[in-house]
């Protein structure tokens, strides 16, 4: 999907030439009222008005156009700067910029001298390139040092975004929505095609920006207050307008990529042992269960729900966070964020949705999780959403428990037992830290197990150090997928959060 879908920008004529001044509200409310109208009206696709050298450029000669960092603006007026990505390759229809300084909005034309271009991308400057316009935008703040500002923050095709912490590199991505994802209709990506950016002043710690997204569809306006730091937080407001009956609304989209890590079944021939931005999806539900489900990479497209009614949040988060786990000087992996979802408003009832598909590489983004609410979005509807969505390290400081380390599972060999003679399947799964710390090896911790099918055999629960237990058990030969579930009880409270997996052994 990262490939695939992230040329999707389109050109809002017009704008609002005329916005109310005094109060932050006030635009806002101009981009709701644009967003209604649109959606009042038939859609009209995107019109790719590029020049014809733009919308033939390759890869290797889009990336040798870069942003000059000299040019930044605002580098001299704010630890804000901002730097702008151009259009052509994938991205064939520009996105619209404004900047409102003092209640004062004015658009942000196109110009070439602010970009660099090498090698073949010289060639460019000898075309008229008026009409270009913006791909979308990036935003530096210093994240790790006082003495240079780092980028934090990325708005580029479709409604897709990206945001990294202190000593993170860019990872996963998140979405304004996600629309028919992994459904027989095909899956629909709404496009922002308008922003509008506050100027930062000179002390600012964070940044507000508007955002009109449109789609066939529906419309909608959207305000982030993005504050970068340790965990660079997005807030995020929006009011949605339905055109169409939406079959399915997926909220708070994040999207990432897992293609092999330490529970597959099978891998590439590859020296790195794991290779993934994320490694699995936790989940904080209305009724203060934490589930962690490891993410796969399956054969076949995978769709799970988990029915939750006001949820308290969720996340595609990257556990493993040391650099042997991958050996990649390059990609970093180990550095990648985790990303936590917490609603605002309460969300209802619902469930949160992971769909699994299959890669072969690391290029692609397979994995998408997001909220979908009960309550159909139906033609001539309206939404509000207000939600935080931010990046992390660790795991939420909410979740207190133990936490599921490791994962893995495998064939019954030993003395007397080869894999053929006896086709059970041998799983562990190890917790440490939290709730766990500081109980006795000797304590009477207990195993809470079950599937949906079949049996579950030989179910063990041991202490491996003062902080840290395993729980193990086996599962009989079956043509079925098993849906497990464990945790560990100690005094008949949970002291872990609860392990979900789904073993498919036709995998």
């Amino acid at each position: 999907m990262r490939c695939t879908n992230t040329g999707k920008w389109i050109l809002l004529l017009g704008g609002l030439a005329a916005l109310p001044a005094n109060a932050d509200d006030r635009h806002y409310d101009a981009v709701i009222d644009q967003a209604q109208m649109l959606a009042e009206k038939a859609y009209q696709a995107p019109e790719e008005r590029l020049p014809e050298v733009l919308q033939e450029l390759s890869y290797d000669t889009y990336r040798q156009i870069r942003f000059a960092p000299d040019h930044a603006y605002w580098r001299d007026e704010s630890p804000f700067n901002l730097q702008l990505f151009h259009s052509g390759f994938l991205f064939k229809a520009p996105v619209t910029l404004n900047i409102i300084d003092n209640d004062t909005v004015s658009p942000l034309p196109f110009s070439a001298d602010d970009f660099q271009y090498d090698g073949d991308a010289k060639a460019l400057l000898e075309q008229d390139l008026s009409g270009s316009g913006h791909a979308g935008f990036r935003l530096h703040y210093p994240l790790n040092s006082e003495e240079y500002a780092d980028e934090f923050a990325v708005f580029l095709g479709a409604s897709y975004f990206r945001l990294v912490g202190k000593d993170q590199v860019f990872g996963l991505s998140t979405r304004g929505l996600a629309i028919n994802t992994a459904s027989p209709e095909g899956e629909e990506f709404p496009a922002f095609r308008e922003f509008w950016l506050y100027k930062p002043d000179a002390n600012a710690e964070e940044i507000v920006l508007l955002a009109l997204m449109d789609s066939p569809s529906l419309s909608g306006a959207y305000r982030f207050t993005l504050r970068p730091g340790e965990q660079t937080d997005a807030e995020v407001e929006a009011q949605l307008f339905a055109r169409d009956d939406i079959a399915k609304l997926g909220v708070a989209p994040l999207t990432s990529m897992y293609t092999f890590g330490e529970a597959s079944h099978e891998r590439q021939d590859d020296f790195r042992p794991q290779v993934h931005d994320s490694d699995g999806l936790l989940m904080h539900t209305g009724a203060d269960e934490w589930i962690w489900r490891p993410l796969s990479n399956p054969d076949a497209v995978r769709v799970s729900s988990f029915l939750d009614n006001d949820p308290s949040g969720f996340g595609l988060m990257q556990r493993e966070r040391d650099f042997d786990r991958y050996l990649d000087m390059e990609a970093q992996y180990h550095r990648r964020p985790s990303q936590w979802v917490e609603p605002i408003a309460p969300w209802g009832a619902g469930r949160v949705e992971l769909v699994e598909i299959p890669t072969e590489d690391e290029t692609f983004d397979n994995i998408v999780a997001y909220w979908v609410a009960d309550e159909p979005l139906e033609a001539g509807d309206t939404r509000k959403l207000h939600y935080h969505t931010y990046t992390l390290n660790d795991n939420p400081q909410e979740l207190t428990l133990g936490r599921v380390v490791r994962t893995r599972h495998g064939g019954l060999w030993g003395l007397g037992q080869a894999s053929e003679h006896n086709p059970q399947r041998q799983f562990i799964v190890d917790f440490e830290g939290g709730a766990l710390e500081g109980i006795a090896p000797d304590a009477p911790v207990t195993l809470d197990i079950s599937t949906q099918k079949g049996d579950v055999l030989i179910p063990q629960v041991t202490s491996l150090s003062d902080n840290a237990w395993r729980a193990s058990f086996r599962i009989p030969a079956s043509g079925e997928p098993s849906d497990l579930r464990l945790r560990l009880m100690l005094n008949g409270e949970p002291i872990s959060e609860t392990w979900n997996y789904v073993w498919y052994p036709d995998a």
